[in-house]
């Protein structure tokens, strides 16, 4: 195995990790939610490893830095669905995924766009953002846990975890929107 491919490879895991986190969640072994969050929590590490790779090992390249926040996406809508399913009875649950869902769709159209039209720096990753995106996997992996271990309620935890990371998600959905409106209006009026 090339080592400058690493970065790739643990890019296309995260996709190929979501039916088996789903399957492992909905199957009938005794700790299916423990391994179901295990395999979520592993897709989550590499979010935050293939990028540094990539750029550590100059391995970075387009179809990278395209496909990397699409894996990412596809791995917390899912993650987002299960758990919505799962607590469909809390109102709260369901009104947090649809904000992340709706924003992250959004933000990735808007990122996209202004990629077209050279500003992407204008929506550059925030630190706040990273914070959002760790608070998100964080809720998620114990949400689809959601039993104790280390005498620890992780499901529990979940739930403000998933509401601070809502609210997060909110912030930066109107920070980015926000400092991409100059240019926005700019290309209306062209």
């Amino acid at each position: 195995m090339n080592l400058k491919s690493l970065p790739m490879m643990m890019t296309w895991s995260r996709v190929v990790l979501i039916p088996v986190f789903i399957i492992l969640y909905y199957s009938p072994l005794e700790e299916a939610r423990f391994w179901a969050g295990l395999v979520f929590m592993i897709a989550a590490i590499t979010d935050w490893f293939d990028g540094y790779l990539a750029r550590k090992l100059g391995s970075d390249s387009k179809l990278g830095a395209f496909l990397d926040p699409v894996a990412d996406k596809l791995i917390v809508a899912a993650a987002l669905i299960v758990v919505a399913a799962e607590y469909h009875d809390n109102l709260w649950v369901i009104v947090s995924a649809i904000i992340i869902m709706m924003r992250e769709i959004g933000i990735s159209a808007l990122r996209e766009w202004m990629a077209e039209n050279n500003a992407r720096e204008v929506v550059a990753v925030s630190k706040l953002g990273k914070i959002k995106t760790a608070s998100q996997l964080a809720a998620l992996t114990w949400l689809l846990y959601g039993g104790e271990l280390w005498g620890i309620n992780w499901g529990a935890l979940g739930f403000p975890m998933l509401y601070f990371a809502a609210t997060l998600t909110l912030i930066t959905w109107i920070q980015y929107t926000k400092a991409a409106m100059p240019e926005l209006i700019r290309s209306t009026k062209s």
